[in-house]
């Protein structure tokens, strides 16, 4: 199994001004101290191996678009994605790459709830207008169709749903139910958050587990009620986690607001034993420096709260693979 990430921003889709890459190209000049390269893959190495991630690059700026590769793509297994956000529009530009070299033009997505952000994506999505792809949106909403369409009516959106040219399903999925979809076996837990979302939990045939959780509130002063939570992160190979917020943040300023903490995702991990942590869903004010400060003290604090084996805290970018 492979997890890519196209979107890891949450609400709302960010850009670097010109400010930003100033102070990051100055940060890198001053880290050079005088150094001179020969040519500019000289002048790359030294970026990738010297300087910060938040200096020589960028947790980007997209919403919430995940892929999970599984199966072989060869023998015709289908694309699998988890929402539809700002970075489904670069997913798609590559799937179109992909179905020229052979890949089937078959997409299965699974949605953890509609609101904008998370569906933002799909009238920008290039196989919708495929007549040769085949869509199938999964989601714990009834009203998954209502969403999608309502954002492409002609106030909003000048495409209309109905001028889409591929094939596009909706399949209402159960709490309690297993489904054998593509190349993983799916089941869904519905989560604290506004108009209910819903959390994916995907295996492969070699047993591998990626578990995809986001825009869930877990609050602190009520972990003890989350067992449920834990039981379906249980022993996952990664876990895709709500880290919007600092813990500050969470319990303060914007709690009940739908989001979960750092640290919070830890705890819940570090209960489920899980091997691999993503943080996920970050915070558009939160600069790329904020977001590596957040990354660098979730580090910290794993460390200082293990009781058996280490989890393995990695932060989501867009661009971001994850072998399992």
């Amino acid at each position: 199994m492979l997890v890519r990430f196209w979107g890891t921003r949450g609400s709302l889709p960010v850009a670097a001004t010109a400010s930003i890459v100033q102070d990051k190209v100055a940060h890198a000049l001053l880290a050079a101290s005088g150094r001179s390269f020969a040519d500019i893959e000289e002048a790359r190495s030294f970026a990738r191996s010297e300087l910060d991630f938040a200096v020589s690059g960028t947790f980007g700026g997209a919403t919430t678009c995940v892929e999970i590769e599984a199966g072989d793509p060869a023998n015709g297994d289908a694309f699998i994605l988890c929402d539809m956000g700002s970075g489904l529009r670069g997913f798609g530009l590559d799937a179109m790459r992909r179905c020229a070299a052979g890949h089937a033009r078959v997409y299965h997505f699974f949605m953890s709830h509609l609101h904008w952000d998370h569906i933002m994506g799909f009238p920008f999505f290039v196989p919708a207008f495929d007549p040769n792809a085949h869509i199938v949106i999964h989601s714990g909403h009834e009203d998954a169709e209502e969403a999608l369409r309502r954002q492409q009516e002609e106030i909003s959106f000048p495409v209309k749903f109905d001028w889409l040219r591929a094939k596009i399903e909706f399949r209402t999925l159960k709490v309690g139910e297993t489904y054998q979809i593509g190349a993983v076996q799916v089941e869904l837990m519905e989560q604290h958050h506004s108009h209910s979302s819903f959390g994916y939990r995907f295996t492969d045939a070699e047993g591998k587990v990626a578990v995809f959780s986001t825009d869930s509130e877990h609050k602190l002063d009520r972990m003890e009620g989350e067992a449920d939570v834990e039981q379906f992160f249980r022993a996952a190979d990664l876990v895709i986690c709500d880290t919007m917020y600092s813990l500050a943040d969470s319990v303060s300023m914007k709690e009940d607001w739908g989001h979960s903490s750092n640290i919070v995702a830890i705890d819940l991990c570090h209960g489920a034993r899980a091997k691999r942590l993503a943080l996920f869903h970050h915070e558009p004010v939160y600069s790329d420096a904020d977001i590596a400060r957040m990354h660098a003290e979730s580090v910290r604090y794993e460390e200082l709260t293990r009781e058996h084996d280490p989890l393995e805290v990695l932060c989501a970018y867009d661009g971001l693979e994850v072998s399992l």
